[in-house]
C-alpha cells in the first residue's frame, strides 16, 4: 500500500477526485488534508468517509508543523496539491489570504515534501525515489486571450486578478523546486470546471439556484466573456494520467474544447430547465445583467493538444452532455434541501 496525501479535497475538483480515485486504485490510502473554509464540505465525501483507505485531516496547510506531522505519521509518498482559494470576486475583496493559502501553503507543501523525500538536491532517498508533487493549478495564469488564440504549455504568465497571481506565484515555486532541488514534480493547469459538488456561489450553481428560486439569474457586464469549459470528471481523469505517467517537470493543460459565452451557458441552463421544470414563463426572463467584475478577463480557451498527445486523455464529455448531468445534480440536490 502506497500513501499519498491530496489537500482541499472536501472542495469541488478534490471531491470527486477521491471517490473515483479510490475506486480504480485499490493499492492506494489517501490522506485528505483540508481546512473546511466556506468551500470544503464533508458532506461532499460521504460516499467515501468510512472506506478504511481514506483519512481525513482538518488542518491549514500553511501550518508546518501539522504538516510535517502528516509526512511522518503516514509515510507519505506522494502529494496532489489541490487546496486553493479559488473565488475570483473574493480575491478582490480580500487578496491577503489568497496570498497566504495558495502562495505560502503551496511553499509549506512542498518545502517538508522536499526534506521528507530528499538526502540533499537531486538526491532522493532510497524508498522515495520515484515520489512526486502534483500541482494543480488553472489557466487565468495565462491571463486573458484574444478571440482566436488558445493557451499552450509555453504561454507567458500574465495574471490579472489577485487570484491569479497568487496561483502563478505558486507554480513558480513547484518549477524552482524541480529546477534548484530535483524534485519530481508536474503541473496542469485546467480550464473552468462545472459538475457535480461545485459550490454555490460558482456560475453554473448560481443560474441553476436562482432560476429555481423564481430569482433574477446575474451575469456580469454584457455576458460575453467567453470560458473553456471542462466536466469535472474529465478533469480528474486528466489528473490521474499526468500523476501516473506525465514526464517530470512538465506542464500539462487540461481542457474540454468548449468555449462558451456567459449568455450561451445560461441561455442552454434556461432551455433545459424550460422543458424539464417548466413554470408560466421562459426562465430566460429571469436573466438580468450586473455590473462587471474588476478586471474580468475577456477569453480563456486551452489548447489540449499536449496532453491529448503525448498521454492519451481525452474528455468523454462534452457541453451538450456534461450540462445535463450537473442540471440533474442539482435539481435534486436542491430538492432533498427543501
Amino acid at each position: 500500500m502506497k500513501n499519498i496525501l491530496l489537500t482541499g479535497c472536501a472542495g469541488f475538483i478534490g471531491s470527486n477526485f477521491v471517490p473515483y480515485f479510490l475506486e480504480k486504485y485499490p493499492e492506494y490510502n489517501i490522506i485528505n488534508l483540508d481546512l473546511l473554509t466556506y468551500a470544503g464540505n464533508l458532506k461532499n465525501l460521504k460516499e467515501v468517509e468510512s472506506n478504511p483507505r481514506y483519512k481525513f485531516i482538518k488542518g491549514n496547510i500553511c501550518n508546518r508543523e501539522l504538516v510535517e506531522f502528516i509526512f511522518n505519521e503516514y509515510d507519505i509518498k506522494g502529494v496532489i496539491h489541490f487546496a486553493a482559494e479559488s473565488h475570483v470576486d473574493n480575491s478582490i475583496k480580500n487578496p491577503g489570504i489568497f496570498i497566504e493559502t495558495n502562495v505560502n501553503g503551496t511553499f509549506t507543501l512542498i518545502d517538508v515534501a522536499k526534506h521528507y523525500w530528499m538526502n540533499k538536491p537531486f538526491e532522493y532517498k532510497i524508498n522515495y525515489k520515484g515520489c512526486r508533487f502534483h500541482h494543480i493549478s488553472t489557466d487565468e495564469v495565462y491571463g486573458t486571450l484574444n478571440k482566436t488564440d488558445l493557451f499552450t504549455e509555453v504561454t507567458p504568465y500574465a495574471p490579472n486578478s489577485p487570484y491569479s497571481a497568487s496561483k502563478a506565484s505558486s507554480d513558480m515555486i513547484v518549477r524552482s523546486y524541480q529546477e534548484t532541488y530535483g524534485l519530481n514534480t508536474v503541473i496542469t493547469n485546467c480550464s473552468n470546471n462545472y459538475g457535480p459538488k461545485q459550490h454555490n456561489e460558482k456560475l453554473i450553481p448560481t443560474i441553476i439556484r436562482k432560476a429555481l428560486a423564481g430569482e433574477n439569474i446575474p451575469i456580469y457586464g454584457d455576458g460575453k466573456n467567453i470560458r473553456d469549459w471542462l466536466y469535472v470528471l474529465d478533469h480528474c481523469k486528466g489528473i490521474d494520467i499526468v500523476y501516473h505517467i506525465g514526464k517530470e517537470s512538465n506542464v500539462y493543460n487540461i481542457g474540454g474544447r468548449n468555449e462558451r459565452t456567459n449568455l450561451q451557458i445560461v441561455d442552454s441552463i434556461c432551455t433545459i430547465l424550460d422543458k424539464k421544470i417548466p413554470i408560466n414563463k421562459s426562465y430566460k426572463e429571469l436573466i438580468t445583467f450586473v455590473e462587471d467584475r474588476a478586471g474580468h478577463d475577456r477569453r480563456y480557451a486551452i489548447d489540449a493538444t499536449k496532453i491529448e498527445n503525448e498521454l492519451g486523455w481525452k474528455a468523454d464529455e462534452n457541453f451538450e452532455s456534461g450540462i445535463v448531468k450537473t442540471i440533474n445534480w442539482y435539481i435534486n440536490k436542491y430538492k432533498e434541501s427543501k
